[in-house]
């Protein structure tokens, strides 16, 4: 299936504001600075990341669920196996 890129912008956007925080880890990290402040910064970008994941698998799904062929054409176990990748 491919993603409509218009829908797509929030999650381009989210993404990349991740890329900007995780240049602002290495910044960190070649600072020196505290473990805390890394592992923070750290945790903040792998989130955006997994919402941004989770929001193109919703889009996908809801573009297969209203292409008209209704949900016996959607692959489950396809589905089940994007999402569970984000897990």
């Amino acid at each position: 299936m491919e993603l409509d890129a218009t829908e797509m912008t929030p999650v381009i956007n989210r993404i990349k504001r991740a890329q900007g925080q995780l240049a602002g880890v290495l910044r960190l990290l070649e600072e020196g600075r505290d473990c805390e402040d890394v592992v923070t910064q750290l945790a903040a970008v792998s989130k955006a990341l997994d919402r941004a994941g989770f929001a193109i698998v919703a889009s996908g799904l809801q573009q297969c669920l209203t292409a008209g062929d209704g949900v016996d054409s959607v692959d489950v176990k396809k589905m089940e196996k994007l999402f569970l990748s984000l897990a």
